[in-house]
C-alpha cells in the first residue's frame, strides 16, 4: 500500500497538533491540551509489559502514518501508552477528557487506577484530582480493540481490509485534554430550540452542591435574551432572531452560569421534520418548509491519519468544497467525528445526517448486502425487507444479547453527544443490514431519546416500515426507482447512489486494485457520467415520484476505493467545482 501524505499531514506539528479547543458547546478558559508525543508500546496481552518502545503522536493511531508508528494492533495484542506532564492547579478539581479511544482503556494517573471505559467512538471523562499533584504528573493507559472480532461498534474496521472494508485502527485517535473546575460545576447542557415558540430551552447538568444558574443569549455583543432560577431548566424567549438554514448558518452566541462556574457555548434556531407539500408528496422539511438535500456520503477517513484529520484546517477543506459544488448535506457513514467537525458544520451551513455506528459478529453479506443490492439492480424485491426480528438475528449477526444490548448503550451516548449539534438533521440507526436487528425498536428508541430529528431507521435494503424516511441505496442504473406510495407517510430519498470511480496515478492507496462502480478514465468522461446520472436520470424523480433527498457517493476515495469526488489524500478535485455547482443549483422545489 502507499504512504500518501495530504497537504496538512506534511505540515504537522508534532509537538501539539490538532491544538484547537475540542468542545465548542461547552468552552471553559481552563484547557491544557496534551495532544503530541506520548510513549507506547505494543506487545501481546498474554505477555508481560517490557517497557515502552518509542514514541507516538497522539491523537494518531499507531495504525496510521501520522502517528509515526505504523503498526497493527491485533485483537490478540495490547497498546500501553505513557504521557509525562508538568501541572500547577489552580482550581478545586482536575478533569482528564479524552474525546474517542478504541476500544477498551485503562486509565492510571500516577499510580493510581481510575477505571476502564469500554467504546472506540466516544467522549469520556475522568476526575483526577486526588491524583493530580503540582509539578510532574504521569498518565498511563492499557488499550485492548478486538475490532470485528468482537460484536461491539466497529464501522468499517477488519483486519482483511479490500473493497469497502478498511484497515483496523485502535487506541486515542481523538484530542486528549486537562481543565480544571469548581468543587460544583457543570457536566453538561442541552439545548432545545422551538422556532414554532420561539424558545430555547436550557436543560443543565451539575456535579456537586445546587446553585442558581443563569444564560444570557447573544448576537455579537448584543444581549438578546436572558433568564435565571434555582433549578436545572431555563427556557429563553427570542423575538426577531433568524432561523438556520446552509444559506443562512445563522449561530447565537450563549453563556451559561452556575454558582462559580461558567460555559461559553451557541445554539441556532431550526426545526427538522417531515411534510407534506402542495402536490400531496411527504418531504423532508427544514424550518416548516419543503427543503430538498442534496448530498455525499462522508466516511471521514484520511490517508495518513485515517480516522483523525491531520489538522482542523482539513476538516474545513472538505466542508467548504462540498458547499463550494452545490451540496447542502453530508451523511456521515458509520464513524462519530470529534466535536469540531460538526462546528465547522454548524458554521458554514451544512446538513448532517449521522449514522450509528454498525456493530454485531461475522456479517453474512450475501443474504444482507449482495443479494439485496442485485435486487435493486434488476428490480427483484424478494431479497429486500428481510425481517431483522429476533427469527433473523442469526441471518444479521446479531445473536450475542450483550452486543445488542451495547448497542443502545451506544446509541444513547452518540445522541447525548451530538444532541447541541445545530447541523445534525436526521439519524440513521442502521446500514443495510450490517448488525441490523428490531429496528423498528430502534427507531421509537431514537424518537424517545430525540423527537426534534428525523430517522432513517434502516438505511438501503432490509425496510421495515418504521421511521421517517423510505430509503433506498441504488448503484446500477437503469435506476429500478419505486411508485410513489400516497399511503407511505415517509419522505422518499435515494440515500446512497453513483460511486462513479476515476483513479487518480499517484494518489492511489492501492496501486494495484481499485474499487468502484463504474470506472471512468478521464475529467471529461466522469463528469459527462454524472450529468447524465443527475440530470436525465434522478432530475425528475423530485416531481414524478416525490424523491426528498439524495446521498452521492462519494466525498473521497478512501482506501481501494476511487469513487470520491477528491482523492484520498485531497490533493486533487476530479470534478469541475463549478460544473458540479451548475448541476446541484437545479436540485431545488
Amino acid at each position: 500500500m502507499e504512504k500518501l501524505l495530504t497537504t496538512w499531514g506534511e505540515n504537522l506539528n508534532k509537538e501539539m497538533p490538532l491544538s484547537e479547543y475540542p468542545r465548542p458547546q461547552m468552552a471553559r478558559d481552563s484547557y491544557i491540551c496534551l495532544n503530541g508525543r506520548w510513549d507506547y508500546a505494543i506487545y501481546p496481552t498474554k505477555d508481560e509489559f517490557q517497557g515502552y518502545e518509542g514514541e507516538i503522536i497522539v491523537p494518531f493511531s499507531p495504525e496510521c502514518v501520522l502517528s509515526g508508528v505504523e503498526r497493527n494492533v491485533t485483537p490478540s495484542d495490547t497498546l500501553y501508552y505513557r504521557k509525562k506532564f508538568t501541572f500547577t492547579k489552580t482550581n478545586d478539581r482536575v478533569l482528564l477528557h479524552f474525546g474517542a479511544v478504541d476500544y477498551k482503556c485503562e486509565v492510571n494517573v500516577n499510580g493510581i487506577h481510575f477505571g476502564t471505559h469500554f467504546g472506540g467512538y466516544y467522549p469520556f471523562t475522568v476526575d483526577i484530582t486526588k491524583a493530580v499533584r503540582d509539578g510532574e504528573n504521569e498518565i498511563t493507559l492499557k488499550v485492548t480493540d478486538p475490532s470485528e472480532k468482537g460484536s461491539q461498534a466497529s464501522g468499517k474496521q477488519t483486519s482483511k481490509r479490500g473493497n469497502i472494508w478498511y484497515t483496523p485502527q485502535s487506541g486515542i485517535w481523538q484530542t486528549v485534554w486537562l481543565e480544571e473546575v469548581p468543587e460544583s460545576f457543570i457536566k453538561s447542557v442541552k439545548l432545545t430550540p422551538d422556532i414554532d415558540t420561539d424558545t430555547l430551552k436550557i436543560e443543565v447538568f451539575t456535579q456537586g452542591e445546587k446553585a442558581e444558574i443563569s444564560a444570557v443569549a447573544l448576537d455579537g455583543e448584543t444581549v438578546i435574551a436572558t433568564a435565571a432560577g434555582s433549578g436545572d431548566e431555563l427556557v429563553l424567549k427570542l423575538s426577531d432572531y433568524e432561523k438556520w438554514s446552509p444559506e443562512n448558518p445563522k449561530l447565537y452566541d450563549l453563556t451559561v452560569k452556575c454558582g462559580k462556574d461558567e460555559i461559553r457555548s451557541y445554539f441556532g434556531m431550526r426545526k427538522f421534520g417531515i411534510g407534506k407539500d402542495s402536490e400531496g408528496f411527504t418531504r423532508l422539511m427544514l424550518n416548516n418548509e419543503p427543503y430538498f438535500q442534496n448530498g455525499l456520503l462522508d466516511q471521514g477517513y484520511w490517508s495518513d491519519g485515517m480516522y483523525t484529520a491531520p489538522s482542523d484546517e482539513a476538516l474545513i477543506y472538505d466542508i467548504e468544497t462540498m458547499k463550494k459544488m452545490g451540496f447542502n448535506m453530508l451523511r456521515k457513514h458509520i464513524k462519530i467525528e470529534p466535536l469540531r467537525w460538526y462546528y465547522h458544520c454548524d458554521r458554514l451551513g451544512m446538513l448532517v445526517w449521522q449514522d450509528m455506528i454498525n456493530g454485531g459478529d461475522v456479517y453474512n453479506t450475501s443474504a444482507t448486502t449482495v443479494l439485496p443490492a442485485f435486487a435493486l439492480a434488476t428490480g427483484l424485491k424478494k431479497a429486500l425487507g428481510i425481517k431483522d426480528t429476533k427469527e433473523n438475528y442469526k441471518l444479521f449477526s446479531r445473536e450475542d444479547k450483550k452486543g445488542r444490548d451495547e448497542y443502545y448503550t451506544d446509541a444513547e451516548r452518540m445522541i447525548n453527544t451530538l444532541y447541541n449539534a445545530v447541523s445534525i438533521c436526521l439519524w440513521v440507526p442502521f446500514n443495510e443490514g450490517w448488525g441490523q436487528f428490531d429496528s423498528v425498536k430502534a427507531a421509537e428508541f431514537f424518537r424517545e431519546k430525540d423527537p426534534t430529528r428525523v430517522i432513517d431507521h434502516a438505511s438501503g435494503w432490509h425496510d421495515q416500515g418504521a421511521g421517517d424516511v423510505n430509503s433506498f441505496h441504488i448503484y446500477f442504473t437503469p435506476f429500478f426507482f419505486p411508485k410513489y406510495d400516497k399511503n407511505d407517510d415517509r419522505a422518499v430519498c435515494l440515500t446512497e447512489f453513483g460511486g462513479y470511480s476515476m483513479s487518480i496515478d499517484g494518489h492511489r492507496f492501492n496501486t494495484e486494485k481499485t474499487f468502484g462502480y463504474r470506472i471512468y478514465k478521464s475529467q471529461a468522461a466522469l463528469e459527462k457520467a454524472l450529468e447524465v446520472l443527475y440530470i436525465k436520470r434522478l432530475l425528475p424523480l423530485l416531481r414524478k415520484k416525490g424523491l426528498s433527498a439524495l446521498v452521492y457517493t462519494e466525498v473521497s476515495d478512501v482506501e481501494d476505493e476511487t469513487n470520491g469526488l477528491l482523492t484520498y489524500d485531497r490533493k486533487v478535485v476530479k470534478v469541475d467545482i463549478d460544473f458540479m455547482k451548475k448541476i446541484n443549483d437545479q436540485f431545488k422545489y
